[in-house]
């Protein structure tokens, strides 16, 4: 195993385990995220109207909702994403708290 990703939703855990193949660069992990947020019309929780790396992860996955987070194939891209945007193997993103912990 190269990577772990644990969500947190809606009182529900998922769990995306990622091989070596899995992974995806930063510049690819930032593209994507840009892509979701637009796709799931994600706003941004700062008065500034800016979202940081870590706030993609957070916004992106509480937008995606049960829904996405069961989607096998968008959950694996979620998890590659999220450990090569924020440079960690291990990654646990608490939606309902808005919490990452790394």
């Amino acid at each position: 195993m190269y990577a772990e990703v644990t969500v947190n939703c809606e009182s529900r855990e998922y769990r995306f385990d990622l091989h070596a193949d899995e992974a995806m660069t930063p510049d690819d992990a930032r593209a994507w995220f840009d892509e979701q947020v637009v796709a799931l019309e994600c706003e941004p929780f700062r008065p500034t109207g800016k979202l940081l790396g870590a706030d993609k992860v957070l916004v992106v996955a509480q937008a995606a909702g049960p829904k996405g987070l069961s989607d096998a194939a968008w959950g694996k891209r979620y998890a590659a994403a999220a450990t090569a945007l924020l440079a960690q193997r291990a990654v646990h993103v608490d939606v309902d708290a808005m919490t990452i912990t790394c």
